[in-house]
């Protein structure tokens, strides 16, 4: 049987407990998300994600920390980041040198976070800003997708110099709808041809540098009845086929609101994440649901190994490969060599 790790999971303390362990030890979890609760200083944070990475090495340590409101750990020397907004506005006065501080923002974030053994942050965000969205507001680079694709492209240049990958979210765009999908399902009913020339535009301008993305709990009805990370048209026949995306596709948090909402219905945990490995995702995440002890997640577990038993998906040997593909492929940097390194203090420097 082929071996495919696509469960990300999160766990709900500063250290790992024992169901932690059992549950990050299981052949279908292929990662860990971290989250605020997780971060106590930066020296838990360490030994945190050493535990993991002894218990298997090929795990990958994610977290949302994009600059701005979304960044998770903002204490014990990281250095709080720009929202991407901030990057936008020294576009309008200096071009070249935004993308030069989109860069260094890049390579901070990624620095940062794998010398305390971190693999992967979920960024950079290519929704658009068209100004009514308040769950996507200032993380967006602004409303042109060409601007958004210059600085977005520049700061996953500076990840990579800080040997981290990159994940663009959230496919096909989240910016023209005003709803939240933590809450709500938002719909957008624009055409397919308006979404490709301008929200989803960045994703073929990037197909070829995008390590990952994460499509958008958002559905467009003129295109597809189910969410785009449900969906076998958005990601199979446009995202694979019309742009030829290459990377792994992650899907959003499976416990939001807009996530367990397929055909009209909502559905279990377990027939979310089947919907949407078999629509092209290769990773489905499933957040904030080890808090309570962690049933929705033992579930969640149980019942992919038995979807799986039973062939309601199967394994895939090039998901799993996308996967691996994230984890760091350099050496992590040591906190108090980096803070002396002469290109990170650069980087500093420039940073809005």
């Amino acid at each position: 049987m082929s071996q495919h790790a696509p469960l990300i999971i999160d766990i709900s303390g500063t250290a790992l407990n024992a169901d932690d362990r059992r549950r990050l030890a299981h052949p279908l979890v292929g990662g860990i998300i971290l989250f605020a609760r997780n971060w106590q200083d930066r020296s838990q944070l360490v030994s945190l994600c050493a535990e993991v990475k002894r218990l298997r090495t090929d795990l990958l340590i994610c977290v949302d920390h994009e600059g701005g409101r979304v960044q998770r750990f903002k204490t014990g020397g990281f250095t709080h980041l720009p929202p991407m907004r901030a990057l936008g506005e020294l576009w309008v006065k200096d071009q070249l040198g935004a993308t030069n501080a989109a860069t260094a923002c890049g390579l901070v974030l990624a620095s940062e976070l794998r010398a305390c053994g971190v693999d992967f942050s979920f960024t950079p965000v290519l929704d658009l800003d068209h100004g009514g969205s308040g769950v996507i507001g200032d993380r967006a680079f602004g409303r042109d997708p060409r601007v958004v694709t210059l600085l977005a492209k520049s700061l996953m240049h500076g990840l990579r110099l800080g040997g981290m990958a990159s994940c663009g979210k959230h496919f096909p765009g989240h910016g023209f709808v005003k709803a939240d999908s933590h809450t709500e399902i938002p719909v957008d009913q624009r055409s397919l041809k308006a979404i490709l020339a301008d929200d989803a535009a960045p994703y073929g301008w990037l197909s070829t540098s995008l390590d990952s993305l994460m499509p958008a709990h958002v559905i467009y009805p003129k295109v597809d009845a189910r969410p785009a990370g449900f969906s076998e048209k958005w990601l199979g026949e446009i995202l694979r086929g019309r742009l030829r995306f290459q990377g792994a596709v992650f899907s959003d948090d499976l416990s939001m609101a807009g996530a367990r909402m397929i055909d009209g219905r909502q559905v279990s945990y377990t027939e979310a994440a089947v919907t949407a490995l078999n629509a092209g995702c290769d990773l489905v995440l499933l957040c904030n649901q080890s808090l309570d002890g962690g049933q929705a997640v033992d579930e969640l577990i149980a019942g992919m190994t038995e979807a799986q038993v039973k062939g309601q998906w199967q394994p895939d040997e090039v998901g799993e490969s996308r996967r691996l593909a994230l984890l760091p492929h350099t050496p992590a940097p040591d906190w108090d060599e980096l803070m002396v390194n002469a290109a990170y203090m650069h980087a500093l420097d420039l940073l809005p």
